[in-house]
């Protein structure tokens, strides 16, 4: 059946299989990165955060260390700097701020394709049938001006195959991306929560 579906849809059917390949191997890659990704559990960010007020930055660093999460990593880079000798707040601060940027454009790397995917297929979809019905038209009109209704079925029943399989292709892919777009922006909005909480509680005083 799918060979024969490629043989009726010519050159566009081809060209939205090769799309639907490359979406479904994006889409996995982004899911085991993002399952890799998934947000700490809530008390080792709050133990990390309670053990930075206590003035125990290596107790902080420890509950993060085994956490490979964007946010566990910006967090620590963030109490890391404020640990460092001579450097000020404002410089920790542009340090997380940097962290936490790049950390967030790798985790939307290959989000931005997949949504040209989405975009395209529909678009490389209705191309196919264009062509599909310019050249049942083409035959109707090599057969004299003989209407035949088989014919001209088959053919519109042929062309409209892309436009089905162009939709076919843009829903889910459309779905995953703004479902992971949104993983994005909840692990952002955590960060800057995070980095708040870290940047104006203020630390208990040394035992």
């Amino acid at each position: 059946m799918l060979a024969q579906w490629l043989q009726l849809g010519g050159v566009a059917m081809l060209l939205l299989v090769a799309l639907s390949l490359v979406a479904s191997t994006l889409i996995l890659v982004k899911l085991w990165e993002f399952w890799e990704w998934r947000l700490p559990r809530g008390d080792r960010v709050a133990r990390a955060l309670d053990a930075w007020r206590r003035r125990c930055p290596e107790q902080a660093l420890a509950q993060l260390a085994g956490e490979r999460t964007p946010l566990a990593g910006v967090l620590a880079t963030a109490i890391a700097a404020l640990a460092e000798p001579g450097v000020r707040e404002e410089q920790a601060r542009e340090r997380a701020a940097q962290d936490a940027v790049a950390r967030l454009e790798r985790m939307r790397s290959g989000l931005g394709a997949l949504e040209l995917i989405g975009q395209i297929a529909p678009l490389l979809g209705l191309f196919g049938t264009v062509l599909g019905m310019i050249e049942a038209f083409r035959a109707l009109e090599a057969s004299g001006g003989e209407v035949r209704p088989e014919l001209l079925a088959g053919g519109i029943w042929q062309a409209l195959l892309t436009t089905a399989a162009g939709l076919a292709i843009a829903m889910p892919v459309l779905a995953v991306q703004n479902a992971l777009e949104r993983v994005v922006e909840r692990h952002r909005l955590a960060m800057e929560a995070a980095l708040t909480q870290l940047f104006t509680r203020p630390r208990a005083d040394a035992a």
